[in-house]
């Protein structure tokens, strides 16, 4: 049996109705950053001409971030230097230079690290906790993303817009997301592949990289990879987001700390 995932970077549309859950993570926003490539070397009147390829998010307060692998394709083997659009309080968004600290290309995760390093900045930034297992088919999730205002023209004076989303996670499926974009993903061989959830929304361009939280801990769970193609079921299409806790594995390689649940509530005390 085959499917397939469209590898392209994605963002979520605003559900209609009200998420009450996601009233009360109020660092959600300010933790989510697009990642971008500059293409001016002066602002002219609308600030930093940029292209956009999706999200990221900061796991702690020494800059580090998460995101999707092939939202770094481009900047691979010496492909331009990578940004982050980086919110200020009283002031149009920034764009600040991020490292590619690590890949784990057959899980699509990866690792960057931002400088200069905006918690120690006047910068509109906050942490996500991240949970250490695997959430449950049936449990209730919200995703967030950032997207430009024009998405064909976009340009750091205009703040970008918030997208937030909620569903459920349907199922747990095991691909290949080592693939190229387009290509079929062959179920059949799941020892090879990495597990992936679905979740009932669906997931458009822009939105790739961007975190999915538990509604119930308000610890990420999972990173947007992008839409599935061939759902089961009466929804029309479905979201795929890689379970956050491969991105754990390549911070553990890595030796690089990140934020938990209690972390995040001794520093409010």
């Amino acid at each position: 049996m085959r499917r397939s995932i469209q590898f392209v970077t994605l963002w979520l549309v605003t559900l209609a109705c009200a998420f009450p859950a996601a009233s009360d993570i109020p660092t959600f926003s300010a933790a989510v950053c697009p990642v971008v490539y500059q293409l001016d070397d002066s602002p002219g009147t609308r600030g930093y001409h940029y292209v956009f390829y999706g999200n990221s998010f900061f796991i702690n307060r020494d800059g580090y971030l998460l995101t999707a692998a092939h939202v770094l394709s481009q900047f691979r083997d010496g492909g331009g230097q990578p940004c982050i659009l980086v919110r200020l309080a009283m002031a149009p968004p920034r764009l600040l230079k991020v490292q590619i600290v690590a890949t784990d290309v057959q899980h699509d995760v990866a690792i960057l690290r931002v400088t200069p390093n905006p918690f120690a900045g006047p910068y509109s930034v906050a942490v996500l906790p991240l949970a250490e297992e695997k959430a449950t088919i049936g449990e209730s999730v919200v995703a967030n993303a950032l997207r430009p205002a024009r998405l064909r023209d976009p340009h750091t004076f205009e703040v970008p817009i918030e997208d937030l989303a909620a569903g459920e996670i349907l199922r747990y499926l095991s691909v290949r997301l080592d693939s190229a974009p387009g290509e079929s993903v062959d179920l059949s061989k799941t020892n090879s592949g990495t597990d992936i959830f679905l979740f009932s929304h669906e997931v458009l361009r822009g939105q790739s990289g961007a975190p999915v939280l538990s509604a119930e801990s308000h610890e990420v769970v999972g990173i947007v990879e992008g839409r599935w193609l061939h759902p089961a079921g009466p929804l029309a299409t479905q979201g795929a987001a890689i379970p956050v806790t491969y991105a754990l594995a390549l911070l553990r390689e890595h030796r690089i700390a990140w934020d938990t649940i209690a972390a995040s509530a001794s520093q409010k005390n």
